[in-house]
């Protein structure tokens, strides 16, 4: 080999680091953090986390500008379209009850790099997303001053024109956010008080605009000679369903704070259900009444809701709606700002990330250093720049961050289970039995041959016609099978999306592309579902598995897919941003890492490609190290 170039072992260990995973602790329920949220209060943070700007924005900009009417459909199929990650969620939650969402879902099941960079995904959609709603809550009580606040500041601070910046600075926002930092900062009881009140608030005044909305109900609006119910048709739809998919994302703050939850195992899945029916039901009811009440196309894509009981004559009520938008706003932003600090407390925890940010406070029982540090940098976002080229960013990370957890419920469901495995270091081991005579080893095959496959091993019914698929090693064809799956949901979201005009192919080319690509990823699935999986009878697991994941992989990128160039080209700039972060402090501090220096001479990691998530990465001990096993005489 040439000097200066490094070996083939050098580089397999360093392979070797990027995907190590994070094996689970035995006392998983174990914490610093402070356990007092219940199954309520988890629903309630996830109804807060949805029901903000998207009811009272989104939903006339859907209906005037996309679907019209139909804007109920595209709220109902995007919905289910949620459900298929939110249930992808759920069971994570269940099963690893610890503070990271997605970042701590992804390295347990899928590797230490793609961890980091989904965490350091999910860092900047929770800052921009808080900053974001700190501008629309400002806007809004700016309007009902009349946009005193606005002129006052244009007038004394004047108008920027500077690329990136805000045309002025908005010192309402940056306030709200600094104040709301220190609430959260008093502990995570505080947080769920305040959430509580303002989503009891927010669902009161939803309530009363469903009652209000019907009272005052023209079936006419519906009509054809207002454009009838679809007047942008099925491709309107279908575009309506895109947008408003974003309107339910916020369900992952109840998996984020599993850690605090006091029985995450029941409290999680429940939750995250309730949450995302009560939400369902109330942007479906609240767009059907808003267009009962006006013609679609008058709505105020601004203000929708407001201006509706606007122009009925009905002042006072709008004056309820301005209210109780910027209720719905302020739980969304205190969310956002409990949500973020505890993503990078799992990740300084893991030692990805700076160590100062892992700090728990003693009294209050919170990350103290990270909600500080979050919450200035969020009002610094909200007070100086341009939000409005940003805000594509929410979509694409968070779309990113649900097709990896939907793909690490596929790699753990062919995980061999904890009760199947081998036992671990420090367990005694199992009691050896000797067998001498015929019938004794008649007694062993037969015990053999009852066990039940492993899962990642071929189901025993299939195996007289798919034998050959057990040719490879342990796990070797569910890993080959995911790999082609994920690739061919990359090409089947590409020719639907961009079509036959973007992809310069004749039609019988197209055609054929689409029947290879849709070919390739149901047969990718037939061989995930002809092997055997785990099955845990005391936490919550999502059915049909493959199906349900790769459902929501495959809508997950039709989704990016639809993004600019420019929302691609922005989000490679913050990834390599995140790649130095990681090779330049990440790699060296992790707890892994640590834990791998710490090793004796004669101990290496060995890594069970279908092993459980408890013991992918384990120590082999040294035979003077090893448990001895009792022999029966």
């Amino acid at each position: 080999m040439a000097p200066g170039l490094p070996s083939t072992t050098s580089l397999a260990c360093f392979c070797q680091k990027l995907n190590r995973l994070k094996p689970l602790e035995g006392s998983s329920m174990e914490t610093s953090l402070q356990r007092c949220l219940s199954t309520l209060d988890l629903t309630l943070l996830g109804v807060g986390g949805m029901v903000g700007s998207g009811l009272y924005v989104l939903t006339g900009t859907v209906a005037k500008q996309m679907a019209g009417p139909a804007v109920l459909v595209s709220f109902g199929v995007a919905a289910l379209a949620s459900l298929l990650a939110a249930l992808c969620y759920a069971e994570f939650g269940a099963r690893v009850p610890r503070t990271g969402s997605a970042y701590l879902f992804t390295y347990v099941s899928m590797g230490e790099l793609w961890a980091f960079l989904i965490g350091w995904n999910v860092i900047l959609e929770y800052l921009i997303g808080g900053a974001a709603v700190a501008r629309a809550w400002s806007g809004y009580l700016d309007s009902m001053f009349s946009h005193r606040i606005r002129n006052f500041t244009e007038a004394h601070v004047g108008v920027w024109h500077i690329p990136f910046l805000a045309h002025n600075p908005d010192f309402l926002a940056a306030g709200i956010i600094l104040l709301a930092s220190a609430l959260v900062s008093c502990g995570a009881r505080i947080s769920s008080w305040l959430n509580h009140a303002f989503s009891a608030i927010s669902l009161v005044i939803i309530l009363f605009i469903i009652i209000m909305g019907f009272i005052l109900a023209h079936p006419h609006n519906w009509s054809p000679e207002e454009g009838g119910f679809a007047p942008f048709g099925f491709s309107g739809i279908l575009a309506g369903t895109a947008t408003c998919f974003f309107a339910f994302v916020g369900f992952d703050v109840i998996a984020a704070s599993s850690e605090e939850a006091r029985n995450p195992k029941r409290a999680v899945p429940i939750a995250i259900a309730m949450s995302l029916g009560l939400v369902a039901s109330a942007y479906i009811l609240v767009s059907t009444v808003l267009t009962l009440m006006v013609p679609w196309h008058s709505l105020n894509p601004d203000s929708a809701l407001a201006d509706a009981f606007y122009q009925r004559g009905y002042s006072w009520a709008g004056f309820i709606v301005a209210a109780g938008s910027i209720c719905a706003m302020n739980t969304v932003l205190l969310l956002n700002i409990f949500s973020g600090p505890r993503i990078l407390y799992a990740m300084a925890t893991d030692g990805l990330f700076f160590q100062v940010f892992a700090h728990v406070h003693p009294r209050t029982q919170v990350p103290m250093v990270g909600i500080l540090v979050f919450g200035v940098l969020m009002a610094f976002m909200a007070l100086l720049l341009d939000l409005e080229a940003l805000v594509q960013f929410l979509s694409i990370g968070t779309l990113l961050a649900y097709t990896f957890v939907a793909t690490s419920i596929i790699v753990l469901r062919f995980q061999k289970s904890p009760s199947s495995s081998s036992p671990g270091l420090a367990s005694p081991g199992p009691v050896a039995k000797e067998y001498n005579s015929f019938q004794d080893h008649t007694q062993l095959v037969g015990t053999e041959q009852s066990l039940a496959p492993e899962p990642g091993q071929l189901r025993p019914a299939l195996r007289p016609y798919l034998g050959f698929l057990d040719r490879c090693s342990s796990g070797s064809t569910v890993a080959w099978a995911l790999g082609v799956m994920v690739a061919s949901a990359i090409t089947l979201g590409c020719v639907l999306v961009f079509g036959v005009s973007a992809l310069h192919l004749p039609n019988w080319g197209y055609i054929l592309l689409l029947l290879l690509s849709t070919i390739v990823f149901v047969l990718s699935l037939l061989v995930l579902g002809a092997h055997q999986q785990q099955r845990q009878q005391d936490i919550f697991q999502i059915p049909l598995v493959p199906l349900t994941p790769a459902l929501s992989i495959l809508l997950n990128i039709c989704l990016m897919l639809k993004l600019n160039y420019l929302t691609w080209l922005r989000f490679s700039i913050w990834l390599l941003i995140g790649l130095m972060v990681y090779f330049g402090y990440g790699i060296w501090h992790s707890k892994e890492n640590h834990q791998e220096l710490q090793q004796p001479a004669t101990a290496r990691y060995v890594v069970f490609p279908n092993s459980s998530l408890e013991e992918r990465v384990q120590a082999v001990q040294p035979p003077s190290q090893a448990p001895k096993q009792a022999t029966s005489p």
